[in-house]
């Protein structure tokens, strides 16, 4: 795992550069609409070189004159900003896409709230009359029921009689005070039922709404800080361009610098296996034959691995 992590580095390097390159493009192409091919092709660019100018002053730092090393940081550090912009161009826009259709079921609701305001408003006069209205028939009805005349006649006796003509205009009022109340009844039941009905759509809009959906964490966080979902979002895209194409760089650099401390070992390894194979050197005699020795070895360096002890004995077959 060791020997593979600077290429997981590098691996996770790459992914998150050709991701903050894809947003940053795309987020340049829509601040500049009319040309938005040309614009892409030289985003694309740019991210390409950034990415290799950042490798290149990493391993020729030390070799390379004080002029191209402020000229190339400066020029990395504005490219990081270029695409820290263009990533936030994307991000706003889509956010602003979602603020719109927001905005639209916002202003559906409101419409739908004063709707529902309107017939609240006659439901509570209706609601009043109607008590004023009872009231007057419950009146009624009692005098009615008291409608009488009561006397004492000549020989001492009670008489109660019913006055015919009060009776007569207590029924008629009673007769339009019912009439009126049926009415109000009937109407009270139907804005009843459409303030139920837009009560219940409001929700469903509120609830079951795509948008809705998409924006109920920004809601809460918005809710929870005391600032609007505008701010929020601000904040959140921030923080997200500070940390995706700096963390890009630092990757690949970091990458690069574990590739090259790797590199050290390998030519270790390759220098032991050189010493461990006897190199054969020509003599020759007073009758000028050329004659081969071996050399001797004192203490030959142990041979670890089994690709370099066959490659020893491939070499000793040789002579």
């Amino acid at each position: 795992m060791t020997k593979q992590f600077p290429y997981i580095v590098l691996a996770a390097a790459f992914s998150l550069a050709a991701s903050s390159a894809y947003y940053s493009v795309f987020g340049l192409s829509k601040l500049f609409a009319s040309q938005a091919s040309a614009v892409i092709i030289l985003a694309s660019t740019l991210e390409i070189s950034k990415l290799i100018t950042a490798s290149y002053l990493h391993r020729y730092w030390s070799e390379i004159t004080k002029l191209m090393r402020i000229y190339l940081t400066t020029a990395v550090i504005i490219l990081m900003a270029i695409t820290s912009l263009g990533i936030y161009g994307f991000l706003a826009s889509s956010y602003q896409d979602t603020a719109y259709r927001l905005q639209n079921l916002e202003t559906v609701v409101a419409n739908q709230e004063t709707k529902r305001d309107r017939f609240q408003t006659q439901l509570d006069a209706i609601t009043r009359e109607k008590q004023a209205v009872d009231k007057n028939v419950v009146q009624l009805t009692s005098a009615l029921s008291n409608n009488q005349n009561r006397y004492v006649d000549a020989k001492g006796n009670q008489i109660v009689k019913t006055d015919a003509g009060n009776r007569k205009a207590y029924e008629k009022q009673l007769d339009i005070s019912t009439q009126r109340l049926q009415e109000l009844t009937k109407r009270e039941t139907a804005l009843s039922d459409s303030v139920t009905a837009i009560d219940l759509k409001i929700t469903d809009l509120q609830t079951t709404s795509a948008v809705a959906s998409e924006v109920g964490p920004l809601k809460y966080i918005a809710k929870i800080t005391g600032r609007s979902m505008d701010t929020v979002v601000n904040w959140l895209i921030v923080m997200l361009i500070l940390v995706f194409d700096p963390l890009a760089i630092i990757l690949l650099i970091s990458a690069n610098k574990a590739l090259q401390n790797k590199q050290p070992v390998v030519n270790a390894v390759n220098d032991q296996i050189t010493d461990a194979v006897t190199v054969p050197e020509p003599e020759s005699d007073t009758n000028h034959q050329p004659v081969y020795k071996q050399q001797e070895q004192s203490n030959p360096p142990q041979i670890l691995s089994y690709w370099n002890k066959t490659r020893s004995e491939r070499e000793k077959n040789k002579k």
